[in-house]
């Protein structure tokens, strides 16, 4: 059954955990967002919670920066970024990636079945990259989001090749640039993102953010490039 409302989000714990049950229909997922909440699956015995942390992670895009040996790389690889070509690839590829720190993967099957369906109302993108040899074009990386109105979010990303999901942001945050918008919801801030101008702000000036963006319109965004 489609979630109607969520807690006030300054209900939410220490650690920002909300709520727990519920269900991950498009309807119950848009809610989230404009609400400043998402799910974050936190253990077997929770298989569904919401957060709305404090602080929260952004990129303002005019902070965004990359370092100098990225940008050589940017001038002499070979690899290329495609948008929304692949998205339950990238999704499941996110779901298996190995990380630091962390033993399994908040990416359930729930959650990518739900992102999915997001995905093909127009509610999510992927950003993917490839890398071209000898006239093969093989996924190497990538992210994937939420997209409401003005609103963006980055859910997660991985890579096989060294850069290939850097590569991924570096163009996704190029391309939001082009079409106005001013900045990128991360959640949290990991190492990779700080590195390429990630901060945290407070929940109530992310939640101010949210109330200029219409996100209650539920406009579809042109992710064709």
């Amino acid at each position: 059954m489609t979630i109607l409302n969520f807690p006030p989000i300054d209900q939410a714990d220490e650690n920002g955990l909300l709520a727990i049950g519920g269900d991950l229909e498009v309807k119950s997922l848009l809610k989230a967002y404009q609400s400043g909440i998402f799910p974050w699956p936190i253990s077997i015995d929770f298989p569904l919670a919401w957060f709305a942390p404090d602080p929260r992670g952004v990129i303002d895009l005019k902070d965004f920066h990359v370092s100098k040996s990225f940008k050589k790389f940017l001038a002499r690889t070979n690899m290329k970024v495609e948008f929304n070509q692949n998205f339950e690839s990238v999704i499941m590829n996110c779901a298996m990636a190995k990380r630091k720190d962390q033993a399994g993967t908040w990416i359930t099957d729930q959650i990518i079945d739900s992102y999915i369906n997001l995905h093909r109302e127009g509610y999510a993108y992927s950003v993917e990259t490839y890398l071209y040899k000898d006239g093969v074009k093989r996924m190497v990386g990538g992210l994937y989001g939420t997209c409401i109105s003005n609103f963006i979010s980055g859910e997660s990303m991985y890579h096989i090749e060294d850069n290939a999901s850097k590569l991924a942001l570096y163009t996704l945050i190029e391309f939001l640039k082009a079409k106005g918008i001013e900045w990128l919801d991360t959640q949290m801030v990991t190492p990779v993102i700080k590195s390429m101008g990630g901060k945290e702000i407070s929940r109530s000036e992310f939640m101010q953010r949210i109330s200029q963006l219409n996100m209650d319109a539920l406009i579809k965004p042109d992710f064709n490039t």
